[in-house]
């Protein structure tokens, strides 16, 4: 991956026209990277390079030494590990130190086999279909200008409470990130409008860029889930039940979110720019307070009319699926159709089909990574089949004596120190094979532990000190027309998470006591419309 490319390998979605100009005004496209100097993305050092291909060397040494085949497994995951820490595309990772594992242990018939039915029975599944429509959709939806109106929407009915600026752009963050299955790219086009705003209304600095990086925390939770449609996939469970599964805590997070913003502004108003003491845009006395014009109720209701389109593939998505007239992959091929007309029709005069055709041409780019990804993993699994890693890896967590909620807890101090080094999609694709069997002998729900290993992926992508969030916002905060000459530093961006991730912790504990709030949704569905599988 690059510094152009989200989790797929795929190029990022290209920043809405609208984004910049989401209240009315007109800036200039900024300058600044993406993915600054010292992120995660950043290419491995002649020195780290050299250890670790020495580190590659002594694992295949071990492995090819190894008295057993367990133990030559345990070698093969040791150099997935570092292949991973090195930058190497993820699908890479996986796949060549199971094919070589393979070989070690059973020989030449053994590897012929895998690399000739895993590229096919990895993706050839049909539910697998809905993953370019849900794609397609996204990049379609982000052409066609929605990140500006979805943000206009939620500033215009949210304004008013306190707080009510970061309660907007928490909601209009979810949403966004939803539909486009990118939290990466929702940050950057909802960092760059909702950071000037909110500063300009009086917002602490730390408010605001705190506020971005949780925004899109849910977004891969709320259906449509790219995340969870590949997890369904590795996991061999119904796509329909996996997405809906993630619909009760991804809202409910948001409205957590929201409420902890809102008690913020009750508690402390300066905060959020209210109050005789509430912070000016910046530090000098010279500097013009709020300068926002108050929200009307036509206002609001004006404002809806540029999301109808939305509110359209709304409705075919979830009614579809909801009554039973669509299934999960006929619903994401309605809805990308609806994606494509309104594409269309937002984009008239604009060279309407030349944006599709950039659609269709990034789905594909970004299908095909997610694809080689999953082919990846299924030969991680074979490995794990073969060479018997599995069952002793749950055998010996079953002797640890752990509880379910023991077991748990312990997978989310080990999910949090991961993600400080890999992305959500590395860690779902390096664990879930592995943990699979041990999840049905601790008693622990594959659909839930499914809404769980996201969230915990998407919460690790904001933990410091090398989660690619933070920097993200702070290289957008360099701007001098999204800081308004306020100054964030990277200690700015670390305070403001220590106040914004002690929910996600909370809600994580929630999870863990109260497991049914992720198979509610998908029960009620399966009982009023006769099931939902694919």
């Amino acid at each position: 991956m690059n510094a152009n490319t989200d989790f797929t390998g795929a190029p990022l979605p290209p920043e809405d026209a609208n984004t910049a100009n989401i209240i009315g005004t007109t800036t200039q496209k900024p300058t600044t990277a993406l993915f600054p100097n010292g992120s995660r993305r950043e290419r491995p050092g002649a020195l780290a390079l050299t250890v670790g291909f020495g580190l590659v060397a002594v694992c295949l040494i071990g492995l090819f030494t190894s008295p057993s085949a367990a133990i030559g497994g345990a070698w093969c995951i040791g150099m997935m590990l570092v292949l991973l820490f090195l930058s190497v595309p993820v699908a890479i990772a996986l796949s060549v130190p199971s094919i070589i594992g393979v070989y070690a242990v059973s020989g030449i018939p053994a590897t012929m086999n895998i690399l000739s039915t895993a590229p096919f029975s990895a993706v050839s599944d049909w539910s697998m279909s809905v993953l370019p429509m849900f794609i397609f959709m996204g990049m379609l939806l982000t052409q066609s200008g929605l990140s500006g109106k979805v943000y206009r929407v939620a500033d215009h009915w949210f304004s008013w409470l306190p707080g009510g600026i970061g309660i907007g752009t928490t909601f209009a963050g979810a949403g966004l990130s939803a539909v486009t299955g990118s939290t990466i790219g929702m940050t950057y086009a909802l960092g760059r409008a909702g950071i000037p705003e909110m500063l300009k209304a009086g917002y602490d600095r730390r408010m605001a860029v705190g506020t971005i990086m949780v925004s899109g925390m849910t977004g891969n939770l709320i259906p449509p889930s790219i995340l969870m449609v590949v997890y369904a996939g590795i996991a061999s469970v119904p796509v329909g039940p996996a997405l809906m599964a993630g619909a009760v805590p991804g809202i409910l997070l948001a409205v957590c979110f929201g409420a902890f913003i809102f008690a913020i502004g009750v508690a402390s108003p300066k905060l959020v720019g209210r109050g005789q003491n509430a912070q000016n845009t910046t530090d000098t006395a010279d500097t013009p307070s709020s300068t926002r014009p108050t929200t009307t109720w036509r206002d609001r209701l004006t404002s809806l009319t540029g999301v109808w389109g939305f509110a359209i593939i709304l409705v075919v998505l979830f009614g579809g699926m909801f009554s039973g007239i669509f299934t999960p992959t006929e619903a994401g091929a309605a809805a990308a159709l609806c994606s494509l007309l309104l594409c269309v029709w937002e984009k008239r005069g604009e060279q309407p089909w030349r944006k599709v055709a950039d659609s269709a041409m990034d789905t594909v780019a970004a299908t095909s990574a997610i694809f080689f990804i999953m082919i990846g993993a299924t030969m991680l699994t074979s490995l794990l089949a073969i060479t018997g890693l599995a069952p002793i890896l749950t055998s010996f967590i079953t002797d640890l004596g752990l509880s379910r909620i023991g077991f748990l807890l312990v997978l989310i101090v080990l999910y949090i120190v991961m993600g400080m080094f890999f992305d959500t999609l590395s860690m779902m694709l390096l664990t879930i094979p592995i943990l699979l069997p041990t999840l049905e002998t601790m008693g622990v729900s594959s659909l839930w532990f499914g809404v769980f290993v996201v969230l915990l992926g998407e919460f690790a992508m904001v933990t410091p000190p090398v989660g690619i969030i933070p920097y993200i916002v702070h290289s957008i905060a360099k701007n001098p027309e999204v800081n308004l000459g306020v100054t964030v530093t990277l200690r700015d961006i670390f305070t403001s998470l220590l106040w914004f991730l002690p929910v996600v912790v909370i809600f994580l504990i929630l999870m863990v006591t109260v497991p049914g709030m992720t198979e509610w949704l998908p029960d009620l569905i399966s009982r009023t419309s006769g099931g939902m599988s694919g």
